[in-house]
């Protein structure tokens, strides 16, 4: 089944179809929730109020990650597309918004998966300290991951269109110079670790070195693993390696979006409809991406998008030495695709009044 015949048509309603179908279905189940936690009209509401706040969290925090998303997919075949549009929302949603903050607590606390489960729904406060506690590490990870997503987009000598010409020219320039985006991220790692203290250091440097090392081995398999399926068969561009490399960089957004909604409930499994109707958005917008050629429309979008992803590793970073609210991360990214959105609209409407002027001056010179 191709992603055409997902979305139900090529209208723009169309592609959210399914969202607007998990939306309706993700708030009737915080309701419910709602309604059987207090049996007041009042706690249902709230509930249901948080669902949605945490519908837009995610959304705003994940709209870069739907164009790097359509970004890798367009090269992809439409076999792997689907697959990754189907098995990696499933795991997007389940894997990353419910069993991987289990997986946290069962590492942290040093307990069953089943008493992981237990705690969340008894002591939903107990579960929340600890993974709040386990913030710093998963920012490290996190944000180092991001970071040499972000600086590999940059740091590309085949890169041939900028939006900010004179950065991004010294930047692909510079990237004939081997190994210049991993000295960059160590130079921080160093940086950030020194700001702190003791064995949060030790944790901030060690976390973040498993981060480089997770992209590098992505990287490494990604390609092995496409190279061994092109040998079969050249329709297999993009395989399985372009797949893993997508969950491991869903998985790298999903962190900030996890972390931030305890602030909002420490129910596990409200964070987890919330957050999953989010995801079902950004899967809908990727595949809007993908199948309406947006991002070769809008040529600086997808410089917006990358943009956001640096700033936001470079937030995760800071986080780990103080809080700065999820709600600043999210508009930040959000104004910075806006404005790549503005750039590209303004170049077109630019080059289309040059061609009108050609053309102009073509007719007059054959008159």
């Amino acid at each position: 089944m191709s992603t055409a015949a997902a979305t139900g048509g090529s209208s723009t309603l169309g592609y959210f179809r399914w969202a607007f179908i998990v939306t309706a279905i993700g708030l009737i189940l915080g309701g419910v929730l709602g309604w059987q936690s207090s049996g007041t009209i009042a706690g249902m509401a709230t509930v249901f109020f948080i669902c949605a706040v945490l519908a837009v969290l995610e959304i705003s925090l994940s709209f870069d990650n739907a164009i790097v998303n359509a970004n890798k997919l367009k090269d992809m075949t439409p076999v792997w597309q689907q697959r990754f549009l189907t098995w990696g929302i499933i795991i997007a949603v389940f894997g990353m918004r419910i069993v991987f903050p289990l997986l946290i607590v069962v590492i942290a606390a040093k307990i069953g998966p089943i008493e992981a489960i237990i705690l969340a729904a008894r002591e939903p406060a107990e579960y929340a300290r600890i993974m709040n506690d386990a913030h710093l590490p998963i920012a490290a990870f996190g944000g180092t991951f991001l970071m040499m997503v972000g600086l590999t987009y940059f740091f590309n000598h085949e890169k041939d269109v900028h939006w900010i010409e004179w950065l991004e020219k010294h930047m692909a320039r510079s990237a004939s110079i081997k190994g210049i985006e991993i000295a960059l991220v160590l130079l921080l790692i160093l940086l950030f670790s020194n700001l702190l203290e003791g064995e949060e250091s030790t944790t901030f440097v060690y976390s973040a070195i498993y981060g480089l090392v997770t992209f590098l081995a992505v990287e490494v398999l990604g390609g092995l693993l496409d190279a061994s399926q092109k040998t079969m068969s050249e329709a297999a561009k993009g395989g399985l390696g372009a797949f893993i490399y997508l969950e491991v960089l869903d998985a790298s957004f999903s962190f900030d979006g996890v972390i931030g909604a305890f602030a909002l409930t420490q129910n596990l499994f409200i964070i987890a409809i919330g957050l999953g109707i989010g995801a079902m958005y950004v899967r809908s917008m990727t595949i809007m991406l993908v199948e309406k050629g947006t991002l070769a429309e809008y040529r600086y979008l997808e410089h917006g998008a990358f943009y956001a992803i640096l700033i936001l590793s470079v937030i995760m970073y800071v986080q780990t030495l103080f809080h700065i609210p999820e709600v600043i991360t999210g508009l930040g990214g959000a104004a910075l695709i806006g404005i790549s959105l503005w750039s590209s609209i303004k170049y077109n409407r630019e080059e289309r009044e040059e061609e009108e002027r050609l053309a102009r001056e073509t007719v007059a010179e054959n008159i």
